[in-house]
């Protein structure tokens, strides 16, 4: 529990300094374009064997069901609010929360933490600060990025491999999604990519032990975060469909 109780007064800490000036803008570009640089490939490629595993599911249930025409619906719906804001927050977890992770927990046992203190500046200001903000940043941006593949590799499997026809794989999306199912998706990512740097950042700062810490520090903070954003999907999935009526229903 105190480790739980520390973690929430850092996360604090950073939130509250994310609107104090000086604010470092270069570190910020810096940063997303770091981030964005190791996600945005793997992002791509994962999301296709996504859209098309939902696809190809979906496609074979709905079949049984004799509710060919609810194919588009049902596998666009699946990737926009649940796939593409999951596989963006492995991406952002996996790639640049580890790195994050490792870079300041390399500073930490370099002591150039420690240097930045006595000199007056505060490292979470200075360093956590940008990395928190560019998460968020890329994960919206990749979450977008993901839904538009992940969508694609599924109508072209469903097309191609299934015989779907094109217009009623489109037409039943337009019947049953919304605006909101979208917005959802883009808030979960923007949600996953918070998470995921507030924990990598604060497992860097307090990594221990010398270069086995920081590998240690670094493994914590992937598990740790994917334990804690299927929670959160969870949540924001359960409070989604209490507030927002759907379509059709």
């Amino acid at each position: 529990m105190t480790l739980i109780g520390e973690f929430l007064i850092y996360c604090g800490h950073a939130l509250r300094a994310m609107f104090r000036r000086p604010w470092q803008l270069r570190e910020f570009v810096q940063q997303a374009w770091f981030i964005s640089s190791v996600s945005i490939a793997p992002a791509a490629l994962v999301s296709i064997p996504f859209g098309a595993v939902i696809a190809l599911q979906l496609g074979s249930l709905v079949r049984q069901l004799g509710a060919q025409s609810f194919t588009g619906a049902a596998s666009v719906l699946a990737v926009v609010r649940e796939a593409g804001p999951i596989v963006t927050a492995l991406i952002i977890a996996g790639a640049g929360g580890s790195a994050i992770c490792a870079d300041l927990g390399a500073r930490k046992i370099r002591e150039e933490l420690d240097a930045m203190r006595v000199l007056g500046i505060d490292p979470v200001s200075r360093l956590v600060v940008p990395r928190v903000a560019a998460s968020m940043l890329v994960a919206v941006l990749l979450n977008g990025i993901v839904s538009v593949v992940g969508v694609s590799g599924g109508y072209l499997f469903n097309v191609v491999m299934q015989g779907g026809t094109p217009g009623a794989y489109l037409a039943s999306f337009q019947a049953l999604g919304q605006l909101p199912d979208l917005i959802s998706g883009e808030i979960k990512a923007l949600v996953f990519g918070l998470v995921a740097a507030l924990v990598a950042t604060y497992l860097g700062l307090n990594a221990k032990g010398g270069p086995k810490g920081v590998g240690d520090a670094v493994n914590q903070s992937v598990v740790v975060t994917f334990m804690l954003l299927f929670a959160l999907n969870f949540v924001m999935t359960a409070i989604y469909f209490q507030v927002v009526p759907q379509k059709g229903s």
